[in-house]
């Protein structure tokens, strides 16, 4: 196990040169942590314009083109109004669950992005139960969606809460068993270690069909997780007002609204490291550029987000029974079948290796 903090390791060297030991390890933290806010706050201003940037060109509209160049600054414009709005609540909210559940929503993100290998070094905490820890993570989300719910004491909130209990934990087993699929071929739970089998071919390559099997029902299942359209039940506009943020205004409301874009792209990243590689490029062609990594990583991670945000301008939402039935009785017996057939090929070594 490697749970050293070390976004590279020339800033870790001075740091430890330059002062004690305690300090040291400190002060590494917090610039890790401020790095990674940094990142956080980066990442869905920039998804949320993209969004809005998409969902135009999809329904043959302008979309944002009036603060600054090219709209580029209406979402800082959006954040900045957020900021300065009133945080406003009902009288017979539970005010201690009301004010806590958008933290949960916020922190379950950014734990799950201090794991991702951006690079060979850009990775804050690198542990050998890498997938287990995203996945047990990414679950806590769904407990600020209940706690927000519940805590509003409002009926629509109630219902979207409810619904998301629901919705995060059938799809939850899903996304779990496609990423088990592809475990059997590494061997290992530790991202560092299953970016290091890729070198010889992306999982996604290696294990062919069943591979692609567990990234199509990856993808679904991580749609439904992220409670976007078309399995948005959780907000479902039309028929709960806003859902299980209903309730909430100001700051409060845009960390559910930012908790469900860079959970998209966490989404995207773990698919990313999973089966398509991580920092490495296509057939090796810049592994001599170490720092071309970061580059190949958010390609592949904004393609497919870009795939999630086609999902959503071109389906319509389903019915909760609907939702719940493509879960229960299509993708879990997929998945349970799929584990099988991986299993078999890893036994008798027919994966494809270059």
């Amino acid at each position: 196990m490697n749970s050293a903090l070390s976004i590279t390791k020339n800033i870790h060297d001075w740091l430890f040169s330059i002062m004690p030991e305690a300090a040291a390890n400190i002060a590494e933290m917090v610039l890790i942590a401020l790095v990674y806010l940094g990142i956080f706050a980066i990442a869905g201003l920039f998804l949320v314009l993209l969004e809005r940037r998409v969902a135009a060109w999809f329904q043959l509209r302008i979309g944002p083109n009036r603060v600054g160049f090219q709209g580029l600054l209406q979402t800082m414009a959006d954040a900045i109004k957020l900021l300065s709005k009133e945080l406003t609540g009902t009288t017979k909210a539970d005010k201690f669950l009301y004010n806590l559940a958008p933290y949960f929503v916020i922190i379950s993100s950014l734990m799950a992005l201090s794991v991702f290998p951006f690079t060979k070094e850009f990775q804050a905490f690198d542990i050998n139960i890498g997938i287990f820890f995203l996945i047990a993570v990414s679950s806590i989300g769904v407990i600020g969606i209940l706690l927000g719910g519940w805590g509003s004491n409002n009926k629509f909130a109630m219902i979207g809460a409810m619904r998301s209990g629901v919705q995060t934990i059938s799809y939850e087993l899903s996304i779990g068993l496609s990423l088990l699929t592809m475990v059997l071929i590494t061997g290992s739970l530790q991202l560092s270690e299953i970016v290091e089998v890729q070198k010889s071919g992306w999982l996604i390559v290696q294990g062919h069909i069943p591979a692609i099997i567990a990234f199509m029902i990856y993808m679904i299942a991580g749609t439904a997780e992220t409670n976007r359209a078309p399995f948005d039940m959780v907000e479902a506009e039309s028929e709960l007002g806003a859902g299980f943020h209903t309730e909430y205004s100001g700051m409060k409301f845009a960390y559910f609204f930012l908790a469900e874009f860079i959970n998209m792209f966490i989404i995207a990243a773990i698919a990313t490291t999973i089966f398509f590689g991580a920092w490495l490029s296509p057939f090796g062609i810049t592994e001599s550029i170490p720092l071309l990594g970061v580059f190949w990583f958010l390609l592949k991670a904004l393609i497919l987000v870009f795939l999630m945000m086609w999902f959503r301008w071109t389906f319509p939402r389903l019915r909760i029974d609907q939702l719940l039935t493509l879960e229960w009785k299509y993708l879990l017996p997929l998945n349970l079948a799929n584990i099988m057939l991986m299993a078999l090929l890893v036994w008798l070594n027919l994966t494809i290796s270059f």
